[in-house]
């Protein structure tokens, strides 16, 4: 059978079968997203063109297509397909299936065998497969939203490749749902209905990468239109099947600035109220909670500075939460951080001092380093007085020489004027000793 063509007629859905299923890709041809794995040249579509795909575990997301994968490897290599699930199979089953296949193999005729939440199974259940796949009487595809390499047996693992899914992009999404609203055969194509410009966006949005889900939901919201005896599929609509308040929100554009300013200006504002309400309201319509995480950070280093220098620590770490732990669950590390922003002493000094020597520099331009701080490693640079006059802060008194750091022309200047707020208080005080030990240190004439 060749690569591209349709599955045998026994997998064809039956006309009433959810949208998902009857919309479940026939060939790559069909196939949206993992172009990392099924692009020209990548490994899993070399795999597929020789038949000769091996055994592997699919890992990946709810709704990233492991499945519809495992029927396309099958049937591009005129195989048995025989599926079953982690949940509902048991050791007998398995050990049933593994003989029919090896009585099969022995004339000749390939099994593919898909598990699907192989993870569920137990060590003694994967074990089960071991001989088989051995002995090549099987090809095992796995598919998963664990992490293989902690929920599937280390003897198994090793027989398999790995091959890692990843969530559809809101576009690849979107190409989805208009192919099934436009198909008369297996999608929506009959009901003659059609979507304004940003109601299947606001569905891609909303699904998450998540192929069944945005299928499901466009079907709920066909449902809906043909009661109502409507065609178009609008926001409105689209809020009512999923249940919840579709948000207006531009991912790129004024809506996409106006939230994340009005979320740092309350935070440099100290309002922890207005601070959660706009990171709320920035997530829940979908925005991007790793761009969320990195402006909280830049929140602590342009706003909080050295007044609470341990909120960049506490921001990274909201962000390496978010990271982690994923959505929703992250989300609640980022809330921490905004409030703890709010809350927290504020000063801009060091954003201010960045910016004025940005602005030195600028104006005098490359002005040389001072001979006494230049180092002198040659005989010939000690002769040009290249570290003459420099004087060692560790054997002084205070730690602190009477000694000119900046180039000529900007001895004098001053960049970093501590507030009164928070830690910033102790760092001005230390500053204003800093400057009697040097005074004291200078030479009296």
């Amino acid at each position: 059978m060749s690569l591209f063509d349709s599955l045998p007629s026994d997998s064809t859905p039956l006309p009433d079968a959810p949208l998902p299923e009857r919309m479940r890709p026939r060939s790559l041809l069909e196939f949206a997203g993992q172009q990392h794995l099924l692009g020209p040249g990548k490994p899993l579509r070399i795999a597929i063109e020789t038949g000769e795909p091996g055994s592997m575990i699919f890992w990946g997301p709810p709704g990233t297509g492991k499945t519809t994968l495992a029927k396309i490897v099958a049937g591009s290599t005129s195989a048995n397909f025989v599926e079953f699930s982690a949940v509902t199979s048991g050791l007998k089953e398995i050990k049933q299936v593994m003989a029919d296949a090896e009585r099969g193999a022995t004339h000749g005729m390939r099994t593919v065998l898909f598990v699907d939440e192989i993870h569920r199974f137990n060590k003694a259940q994967q074990d089960a497969f071991l001989p088989y796949v051995e002995r090549g009487a099987i090809r095992l595809i796995g598919a998963t939203t664990e992490n293989p390499s902690f929920e599937v047996n280390a003897a198994l693992l090793s027989r398999c490749r790995v091959y890692v899914l990843q969530a559809l992009t809101e576009g690849e999404t979107v190409s989805l749902l208009q192919a099934a609203l436009n198909d008369p055969e297996r999608g929506l194509g009959k009901l003659g209905l059609h979507a304004d410009e940003d109601a299947l966006t606001t569905l891609a949005s909303y699904s998450n990468g998540d192929a069944r889900y945005a299928l499901n939901a466009l079907d709920a919201a066909a449902r809906v239109l043909t009661g109502k005896r409507e065609t178009t599929l609008t926001r409105d609509v689209v809020a009512e099947v999923l249940q919840q308040r579709t948000l207006l929100y531009d991912k790129h554009g004024e809506q996409h600035f106006d939230l994340i300013s009005a979320l740092h200006k309350s935070v440099r504002n100290s309002d922890p109220d207005a601070a959660v309400y706009w990171l709320r309201r920035m997530l829940q319509a979908g925005e991007d909670a790793n761009y969320v995480a990195r402006r909280v950070v830049r929140m602590a280093v342009e706003d909080i500075g050295l007044a609470a220098p341990e909120a960049l620590n506490l921001t990274l770490s909201a962000q390496q939460a978010m990271h982690f732990l994923g959505s929703p669950e992250g989300e609640l590390a980022l809330a921490q951080a905004v409030v703890y922003l709010a809350l927290a002493p504020k000063s801009n000094a060091v954003y201010l001092a960045y910016g004025e020597a940005g602005k030195d520099i600028a104006a005098s331009g490359a002005l040389p380093v001072p001979l006494h701080l230049r180092n002198a490693p040659t005989t010939l640079m000690r002769d040009l007085d290249y570290g003459k006059g420099y004087q060692y802060a560790h054997d002084l008194p205070g730690r602190a020489a009477a000694m000119q750091c900046l180039p000529d022309g900007l001895e004098d200047r001053r960049y970093y004027r501590p507030t009164e707020e928070g830690r910033e208080r102790q760092l001005g005080q230390r500053l204003q000793e800093l400057e009697r030990l040097r005074n004291r240190a200078i030479p009296q004439t």
